[in-house]
């Protein structure tokens, strides 16, 4: 929100660093004035933003906590064919030149009315027909739902010149964000890999601005596999709806309550789960749910670990069309050049305010409202046939002949428009294809032909590397230090490995029943989770080693350890039978911590104190 705040008041040189900046000094007054809070603010970037946010968490990311990006996109050449046409828009149109004399038309102001035009015009049957027949169709009950949205909807965000040329040409046709290509005005390279906060990501196969690709590819331009995002301190949850519109994502009401509300009720779930990439998966909470008084909602979330194999199954990676999507940009950067060298003078000079005013009042947009606004002198006449009309109603029954006739016209129009979309789309992704797929463009351009990807990979940081290498040895040389609370975490991190996933019930026990059930005070939010993580990356380091250590962390006091592994089998089973080989894991911890016999579970964690 605040970016589209700061957006819609732009000033003339108002840069994206700007409103990062002042998004910095958001966060930062936030932080001072909730000096009691355990953590960081936990931020949500929706569409626009979400690339903001994280641009800013690489830079700053010490002011974040956990962010929530839903519906926006950080991978702009990624896509499926036949599926995602609005990632070729750039190519076809020959790059971002057209960006900039729409901004030269408006006189350093760029209209966000031409992006909501561009989005509903990938729909046009929704955009000409079945939004405007849906609203007449059930005119009774649908006019109040129609201009709640169309107000907000008709909320143009008003960008400066400098603003949307650098999304245009760094984020959409660059695509240099994940590449790390993209620096400050002080010489800062933004690596996402420098973000240290946990990182959800929402998206849906029925969004057509940010399908699953765009959403999720930047993590295979960054990583090579899910062990180098646990080197870096990575911790990325995604999860795809199944069939959601782009808009759904923010507005509905059923995401709202699902997995928006699942998201900020788990997030310190989600603040905990050691490195790496996970899929949150929601079960409907029934009668046969275990334990379902530690279950938040109608849902039951669980964090299943995942591979980046699993986001290559999505589709659509294919090299040749990297280099087509690189000459794109490169061809972008001539003719934007072309532009600004012999036409945008003349644009400029042709184009005073008062014309670029009246430009923006007449947009097709606005100016379909307008017309019938009370600034029409017509309206006051056609307000009063309204009101008569509304008097006089005399609605037709459902089985009426010429209703069904009605309704079997509007699915054939829906389906002729449709079918126009479908040709446009296919036209435009042979075009984009074809052109930038020749070989002679591509040499010319700079790009080989034969190259298996072009390198926009962020380069590695010797710096980083000798930094992980340093840790590495810190964590080996106190492999041995920590007591029973130490102990048991490291131990619930080994036995959860077998497990199918994190599931929220999990944590909710653990805050019930205690930590480790030592009577030293109880630890922080943060302080958990910068035990968990060390514990778990000395696991990860010598697996051998921190298993062995255990015994030695151990108390002298028999029945300390016993309630110790009584707490983590409690733990264990609230989600239901637990699997044979967690079992396993389970038993091995039980012969280290030295306890002989069955271990029973402990207290139940739904009649514990919290």
């Amino acid at each position: 929100m605040l970016f589209r705040r700061l957006s819609s008041r732009s000033h003339a040189g108002q840069t994206i660093e700007d409103i990062s900046r002042a998004e910095a000094a958001f966060l930062e007054k936030i932080i001072d004035l909730h000096p009691e809070a355990d953590g960081k603010p936990c931020v949500i970037g929706n569409c626009l933003a979400g690339w903001a946010v994280v641009m800013l968490a690489a830079v700053r990311p010490e002011l974040f906590g956990p962010m929530i990006i839903a519906g926006s996109p950080l991978s702009y050449w990624a896509g499926v064919r036949g599926a995602n046409p609005m990632r070729y828009t750039g190519g076809v149109t020959g790059g971002s030149w057209i960006t900039e004399l729409t901004s030269d038309l408006g006189a350093g102001r760029f209209d966000g009315a031409w992006l909501v035009q561009n989005f509903e015009n990938l729909n046009p049957s929704n955009t000409f027909w079945s939004k405007p027949y849906n609203l007449y169709a059930k005119i009774d009950t649908e006019a109040r739902r129609y201009l709640g949205f169309e107000r907000w909807w008709g909320g143009h965000v008003n960008l400066n010149a400098e603003e949307i040329q650098f999304i245009v040409d760094e984020l959409f046709i660059g695509n240099n964000l994940a590449a790390g290509r993209i620096q400050t005005s002080d010489g800062v390279t933004i690596d996402l890999r420098n973000i240290r906060s946990p990182i959800v990501v929402f998206c849906s196969k029925g969004d057509n601005i940010a399908p699953p690709r765009q959403a999720l590819d930047w993590i295979l331009d960054l990583y090579d596999d899910v062990e180098q995002m646990r080197c870096y301190g990575q911790t990325i949850v995604y999860t795809i709806h199944e069939s959601i519109g782009h808009l759904g994502i923010f507005v509905s009401g059923g995401v709202a309550r699902k997995e928006h509300g699942e998201f900020s009720s788990n997030i310190d779930m989600i603040e905990v789960l050691p490195p790496g990439l996970y899929e949150a998966v929601f079960d409907a909470k029934t009668a046969d749910t275990s334990n379902p008084d530690l279950v938040t909602g109608d849902w039951v979330m669980r964090c299943e670990a995942r591979t980046l194999d699993d986001i290559r199954a999505l589709g659509g990676y294919d090299p040749a069309d990297e280099r087509r999507f690189a000459t794109a940009a490169r061809v972008s950067e001539i003719n934007l050049a072309l532009y600004r060298t012999f036409a945008q003078p003349i644009v400029r000079a042709l184009t005073p305010k008062p014309i670029a005013d009246l430009t923006h009042e007449i947009h097709p947009l606005r100016l379909q409202y307008e017309w019938l606004s009370d600034e029409n002198p017509q309206a006051d006449l056609l307000a009063k046939m309204a009101e008569q009309t509304r008097q006089d109603r005399k609605p037709a029954r459902d089985d009426n002949p010429f209703t069904a006739f009605e309704r079997m016209m509007s699915g054939q129009i829906v389906a002729g428009l449709d079918m126009w979309r479908d040709m446009r789309d296919t036209a435009a992704e042979w075009t984009f294809l074809f052109t930038y797929g020749n070989p002679w463009l591509q040499a010319m351009t700079g790009v080989d032909p034969k190259d298996a990807r072009p390198k926009r990979r962020a380069g590695e940081n010797p710096l980083q590397r000798q930094l992980i290498a340093e840790r590495i040895a810190e964590l080996k040389s106190r492999i041995k230090d920590g007591g029973l609370r130490e102990a048991t975490v490291r131990a619930m991190l080994y036995i959860s490995g077998a497990l199918p996933g994190v599931d929220e019930r999990s944590l909710a026990a653990l805050r019930r029943t205690g930590i480790a059930g030592e009577a030293r005070p109880r630890m922080t939010l943060s302080e958990f989770k910068a035990m968990v993580r060390e514990q778990y990356y000395m696991l990860l380091i010598d697996q051998d080693a921190a298993l062995a250590a255990i015994p030695g962390m151990l108390p002298d006091d028999s029945d300390r350890r016993r309630n110790a592994l009584a707490t983590m089998r409690e733990i264990l089973s609230v989600s239901g039978q637990i699997p044979e080989e967690a079992m396993k894991r389970f038993n091995q911890i039980g012969a280290l911590f030295g306890v002989e016999g069955k271990v029973l579970p402990g207290p139940s964690p739904r009649r514990s104190k919290a």
